[in-house]
């Protein structure tokens, strides 16, 4: 009986309301999101039963090229097939499958380098995360603001005034994205309120809204750095939790290692910029010069040390 009652509501709310390739991409983007992740840790995990990374020749192939290679097929079929059955459905499972392998590096893309595993990884969960609920959301029937078309607006009044609150709404979700608030301003976007919120509250300390806002506002900047300290920092260790417990922990940097220099000057330089964004665009240069000048003093030693050991290898 539960049986037949799922698949009697799956035909009725998804196939006869011509839900199903968008269905089947989220299936895809869902399943191959998890599966990639359970692939990388178990690589990570060095386990000996499981296949690991493909490298023909050395060269190491990251899965987002297999998800390159899914969307451009994906896209390039429905167009060749003129969007018809059963094609449309297939071709929206594996531009799901895509999806989920492109996203899941989408730090790399950003970055520009294999930080897979280090705390700017981490924005590849998040895209993942905002893709697989703006698809659930459309799915469901969320439209903008929950307005379904031919509802709700009648005449031309009626028309106008769904007009001006739909942008309104989107330029406040514009405005909680400039505060540095991601979740609230692009899911503001599909569910009615949220963006509202996002646009009146306090901006996040490292957002573009308080560089602008708050530089000439100290007591304004003090509470948006009170409020930074005791309710973000909670969400951010329970967002922590969660990302590790789905994608993995992010591997733990030594303190005299490169990267960690690289990280603890960049924040060292936002932070200056935050408290005195005049003197932003110099503080970044001597931590430039003090990072070029180590990187050249450590060069000089290996050079020496490798002319003082020449000598010795050939007596």
């Amino acid at each position: 009986m539960l049986t037949a009652g799922v698949v009697d509501s799956y035909r009725e709310h998804i196939v006869a309301a011509h839900k199903q390739p968008l269905f089947l991409l989220l299936v895809g983007f869902i399943s191959s999101f998890l599966f990639i992740r359970f692939s990388v840790r178990m690589i990570r995990a060095q386990v000996r039963w499981w296949p690991g990374n493909i490298k023909p020749g050395g060269l190491h192939i990251h899965h987002m090229v297999f998800g390159v290679g899914c969307l451009l097929v994906s896209g390039i079929g429905v167009f060749a097939t003129n969007g018809g059955h059963p094609w449309i459905d297939w071709f929206g499972l594996l531009f799901g499958m895509g999806c989920g392998l492109v996203l899941d590096e989408f730090a790399l893309i950003l970055h520009l380098e294999d930080v897979y595993w280090s705390e700017q990884g981490r924005k590849s969960v998040d895209a993942v995360i905002l893709g697989i609920l703006f698809t659930a959301l459309l799915l469901t029937g969320y439209a903008p603001l929950g307005v379904v078309p031919g509802q709700g607006s009648s005449g031309w009044s009626g028309q106008w005034g769904l007009v001006a609150v739909i942008s309104v709404n989107a330029v406040l979700s514009v405005i909680a994205l400039i505060k540095g608030k991601l979740w609230t301003g692009l899911l503001g976007i599909m569910v009615p309120g949220l963006s509202w919120i996002g646009a009146i509250r306090l901006a996040r300390p490292s957002s573009p809204w308080a560089r602008w806002r708050y530089a000439d506002r100290p007591r304004r900047r003090a509470r948006a750095l009170r409020r930074e300290r005791l309710l973000h920092a909670r969400a951010d260790r329970a967002r922590t939790w969660l990302f590790d417990l789905i994608a993995g922990a992010p591997d733990k940097v030594p303190a005299h290692h490169t990267a960690t220099h690289r990280m603890a000057e960049a924040m060292a330089a936002r932070a200056a910029a935050h408290l005195d964004p005049a003197r932003a665009g110099h503080t970044a240069q001597p931590v430039e010069r003090a990072a070029d000048q180590r990187r050249r003093t450590v060069q000089a030693g290996r050079a020496r040390s490798y002319r003082t050991r020449a000598p010795r290898r050939r007596a």
